[in-house]
């Protein structure tokens, strides 16, 4: 511990988060499920903004990160006690999963400092929701196979493409956006990321309709969109650098709970699950037990997994391959959690009257697991990459690596 992390200032801490939690927040069990579906209602967001809005003021959102930008500069214990207090407590924090998890770090590491200071403490209280641009109908697994074009005309850039698969875009203040921007070199190479105003001119957003019900997910359409220089993150061709920063936090926000928000103590799922298993009178059930211990222990690994990613880019390490272990594991663990969840409900998980909400719940979930699967690389993709990085093995041939752009097959 450091000398402002004792044990007399975590135990003020936690009385002070207990307290802040005992007048602000909700039970789980008064208020129903965690999240609302997708977290797209008007009434969801007015509330999520509302909580995130108290909890900047109460000085517990962004408890690690650096003061100068909103943060409270304070250390991963801290962020440690405020998760277990707020453990069992509605944490409506979905619509800044991408902004808190994604977008702010990327701006931490590779903005100007006049957007550093200008978003990232609105970004923190709830004021700024944004979104990522990057997956294209023709470029998702292969993100450098983007076509959205940026053409610099003055001290503005235009914006022509469509980006899809964008979780968020639908109620998103601003965006991160990556555009092609030099076809005459490799494709990693002319890469440039920039901000863009999701309210501007020219930009169309329509909601895509998932078999969950919900459609948090959008394809937005560029048409002729400006874009002030200002606006450039990173440098002009080397976005693809700025890029690999967002995917690497991306998959460290749904892997481990990123972004400063929190992902509890690590054992939700196990809580739900056990809690079911009681409701339908199968907790004695030892096949049961064994695979609510087995998902227990995974649940707990990865909140440790968490703690330890946390604390590295607390210390100014870059998110390495923990990220994409956290992002396969988490997303493995989801389909698991809910197949359980489909095993213990039996028929009634497959058609229910009015008000089951267990039902409900765990119908949407495994509906939902696929894209959560996908989302932030696929399975597959990581395993590339963890055999890549991790395990020295041979890349994928990629026989359009180092031509012009221009001279793909896809152009």
């Amino acid at each position: 511990m450091t000398t402002t992390d004792t044990t007399t200032d975590l135990e003020d801490f936690r009385l002070r988060v207990r307290d802040f939690l005992a007048r602000n927040a909700k039970r789980v069990d008064a208020a129903g499920d965690e999240e609302s579906q997708d977290g797209e209602t008007v009434d969801y967001l007015t509330g999520a903004r509302v909580w995130q809005n108290s909890l900047f003021d109460a000085g517990f959102s962004g408890l690690s990160w650096p003061k100068e930008y909103g943060g409270q500069s304070l250390t991963m214990h801290h962020q440690r006690v405020f998760n277990e207090e707020a453990n069992g407590y509605v944490m409506p924090s979905s619509p800044f999963m991408v902004t808190l998890g994604m977008c702010a770090p990327t701006l931490l590491q590779y903005g100007t400092e006049e957007q550093r200071r200008t978003h990232v403490p609105k970004m923190l209280r709830g004021d700024e929701i944004w979104c990522q641009l990057f997956s294209e109908p023709g470029a998702g697994s292969d993100v450098a196979g983007l076509t959205t074009k940026a053409v610099r005309d003055g001290d503005e850039w235009v914006i022509n493409g469509q980006k899809v698969w964008t979780s968020g875009a639908h109620f998103a203040d601003y965006g991160l956006i990556v555009t092609r921007t030099n076809p005459e070199v490799p494709k990693h190479k002319g890469i440039t990321m920039f901000i863009v105003d999701m309210k501007s001119p020219g930009v169309t957003v329509r909601p895509l309709r998932q078999m969950s019900g919900g459609s948090g997910f959008n394809e937005v359409f560029f048409d002729d969109v400006r874009v002030p220089a200002a606006n450039l993150v990173g440098e002009i061709d080397n976005g693809w650098m700025a890029a690999i920063g967002t995917l690497m936090n991306e998959r460290v926000s749904i892997g481990a709970g990123g972004g400063g928000l929190g992902r509890g103590t690590g054992t939700a799922q196990f809580d739900r699950l056990a809690e079911l298993a009681t409701k339908v009178g199968r907790i004695d059930d030892g096949a049961a037990r064994t695979e609510l211990a087995s998902i227990y222990v995974e649940e707990r690994l990865l909140a440790i997994l968490s703690e330890r990613m946390r604390a590295g880019l607390k210390a100014g390490k870059a998110p390495g391959p923990e990220g994409s272990i956290a992002k396969l594991s988490g997303s493995e663990l989801g389909r698991r959690v809910a197949d359980m969840a489909m095993s213990l409900l039996a028929e009634s998980g497959q058609a229910w009257t009015d008000g089951e909400d267990d039902s409900l719940h765990w119908a949407q979930t495994l509906l939902g697991s696929p894209g959560g699967a996908i989302a932030g690389g696929t399975p597959e993709i990581m395993r590339n990459i963890l055999g890549e990085r991790s395990l020295g093995l041979p890349k994928e041939p990629q026989v359009d690596r180092d031509i012009p752009f221009k001279d793909t097959r896809t152009n």
